[in-house]
């Protein structure tokens, strides 16, 4: 896949979901294209298909119509085994609330992709590849530490770090500093720029204001349709801000 190849390809998809009150549509139509290396926020009110959007991309959630093309991979066309292990050599997700297993330390919470991967490092050393990870991120020091021995911002980084451990080609970060205090949120900004720039794809799903204007593109989603994507000015109607003030 070369850097002009998009590594993320949405064509016309649109994702419908039957309840009891009838039909709901979380994306509609939906077409966008991510090239290789890219930042991209992804915005809107809650409700407007953001989560939607980034599930797909992970092949957590299918289509209803269109077609998903990711890092060279037709999803629509995997069975759930297949798209198992494509997700876990491929994709690397930070969520909101860390979700890092509490009976482990934040070294082991670090090796345990590689570990259900059955992914070899250097010499066999998946305890090497993770403390190196824990280092970049900066929490090194705090490797033999359960998560609820470590602060928000830290169990953050020991997340990031969990979701670099198979050198995912796609990032994807919900919310990242949705729970988070302004300082440690901006340093987690600061970190996600440093270990992305031009060495992955990273796509994030925010309601943070800062967060999103440091994103060099930013694709505004309203009830499930893209009505703004700055990096072709498309705006079709404004979009609003929702509850907790972000877009």
């Amino acid at each position: 896949m070369t850097d002009a190849t998009p590594v993320i390809a949405f064509s016309h998809v649109s994702r419908r979901y039957t309840t009891g009150r009838g039909e709901v549509v979380a994306l509609d139509d939906v077409s966008l294209t991510v090239p290789h290396g890219e930042w991209v926020a992804i915005v809107g009110p809650s409700g407007s298909g953001k989560s939607t959007l980034m599930n797909l991309i992970a092949g957590i959630d299918r289509a209803s119509s269109g077609t998903v093309r990711v890092s060279g991979h037709e999803l629509t066309t995997l069975s759930e085994e297949r798209l198992a292990r494509w997700r876990g050599q491929e994709v690397g997700i930070v969520f909101q609330f860390f979700q890092l297993m509490p009976t482990l330390t934040a070294l082991e919470n670090v090796m345990l992709p590689m570990e259900l991967r059955g992914r070899m490092w250097r010499g066999g050393n998946r305890r090497m590849r993770a403390m190196t990870l824990l280092d970049r991120v900066g929490v090194a020091a705090l490797a033999a530490q359960l998560p609820s021995q470590l602060s928000g911002g830290e169990q953050q980084r020991v997340a990031i770090a969990r979701a670099l451990a198979n050198d995912p080609a796609i990032l994807l970060a919900d919310e990242p500093t949705g729970n988070l205090d302004s300082a440690t949120g901006e340093r987690v900004i600061e970190l996600l720029h440093d270990l992305t720039d031009g060495e992955r794809t990273l796509v994030i799903v925010t309601h943070d204001a800062r967060l999103a204007e440091r994103a060099p593109r930013v694709v505004a989603l309203a009830d499930g349709k893209i009505v703004r994507d700055s990096a072709h000015e498309l705006v079709e109607h404004p979009v609003m801000l929702d509850a907790a003030g972000g877009v």
